[in-house]
C-alpha cells in the first residue's frame, strides 16, 4: 500500500456478539491520522471472497460507535444473511484485517444545531451507533438541558449497549452532570414485538404521532426548544421526518442552524 492510497489496513482487536447471527460489534485499531466528528461514518472494506488476501473491493458505510478521543474505532452491525459483507465481517477474529478509508463522511453531527435546549436522539436498530459516539463525549452532556435517547428495536435482546447507557449515571466523568440534574438523561428502550418493562410495545413513529413519546420523556417535542436527530431505516426516517416537519422541525441550510438532522442507516 502506498501513501496515496485512499484507505489504511487496520487490525481487529475484539469482536462482541449481541445477538447470535444477527447483531455484533467490532473494535479495530485506528490510523493516527484518521480524525472525525461524533456522528460521522467511515467506509469499511474487505477483499472479495474469491481473493481473501487481495486488496479490499467491497465497501460498506458504518457510523463510528467510538468517540474521537478513543484510540481505536468501534463499529456496530446487523448481519444481512445473504449479504456480501456483513456475514464475513461478523466472522472476523482478533488479528484479522479490516480496511478503513482515510476520510470520514456524514453530517449527523451536533454542528448542525445551535447549542442549548433539549437533545432528542431517535434511533432504530443499529442507527444507535452514531449517538453512542456523540454521548461518549462528556462536553455534550453540558451543552444541552436534557438528553432524550430513544432506541427502537424488535425484541429486547436487540437493545445493544444498554449496560453502557445505564452506566453513564455512574461514570465519574459525568458525576457533576447527574449531581446537578439526576434527570439529565431520559433513556427509552422500546421494542415492537415484545414488552420491555415500563415501556409501550410500539413503533417510534406511532409514539410521536399519538403524543406518548413526549409523555414518556416528560418533555415536549417543541421546535423552539428541541433539537432532534433521526438515524435508522429509511421507512422510519421518512415517516418521522414527516411527523416532525408538520410540527415545525426543519434541517439547517446555508449555514443557518436547524432543529432536525437525519441520517439513513440501513
Amino acid at each position: 500500500m502506498t501513501d496515496d492510497s485512499k484507505y489504511t489496513r487496520q487490525t481487529i482487536t475484539s469482536v462482541h456478539t449481541w445477538v447470535p447471527d444477527k447483531l455484533f460489534s467490532v473494535r479495530v485499531t485506528r490510523d493516527e491520522a484518521f480524525t472525525f466528528l461524533p456522528g460521522q461514518f467511515a467506509r469499511v472494506g474487505l477483499p472479495g471472497a474469491e481473493d481473501p488476501d487481495g486488496p479490499p473491493t467491497i465497501w460498506r458505510a458504518y457510523s463510528m460507535v467510538s468517540a474521537p478521543h478513543e484510540p481505536g474505532l468501534e463499529f456496530y452491525s446487523i448481519v444481512v444473511p445473504e449479504g456480501l459483507f456483513s456475514p464475513r465481517m461478523a466472522r472476523l477474529q482478533p488479528g484479522d484485517a479490516l480496511y478503513v478509508e482515510k476520510a470520514p463522511y456524514g453530517f449527523l453531527t451536533l454542528e448542525r444545531f445551535a447549542p442549548g435546549g433539549d437533545l432528542w436522539l431517535l434511533a432504530s436498530g443499529t442507527g444507535l451507533s452514531a449517538y453512542l459516539s456523540i454521548l461518549r463525549d462528556p462536553a455534550v452532556w453540558r451543552a444541552y438541558s436534557r438528553i432524550i435517547l430513544v432506541h427502537g428495536v424488535r425484541t429486547a435482546a436487540e437493545l445493544a449497549y444498554r449496560d453502557e447507557i445505564d452506566g453513564w449515571r455512574r461514570d465519574p466523568a459525568l458525576a457533576d452532570v447527574f449531581a446537578a440534574d439526576p434527570g439529565k438523561l431520559v433513556y427509552l428502550p422500546i421494542a415492537t414485538r415484545e414488552p420491555v418493562p415500563g415501556m409501550p410495545q410500539a413503533r417510534i413513529t406511532t409514539l410521536i404521532a399519538d403524543g406518548r413519546l413526549e409523555q414518556l420523556a416528560g418533555q415536549p417535542l417543541d421546535p423552539e426548544t428541541a433539537k432532534v436527530m433521526l438515524c435508522g431505516n429509511p421507512a422510519m426516517l421518512a415517516e418521522a421526518r414527516k411527523l416532525l416537519g408538520d410540527r415545525g422541525f426543519k434541517p439547517g441550510r446555508r449555514g443557518i442552524p436547524g432543529n432536525l438532522a437525519v441520517e439513513n442507516y440501513w
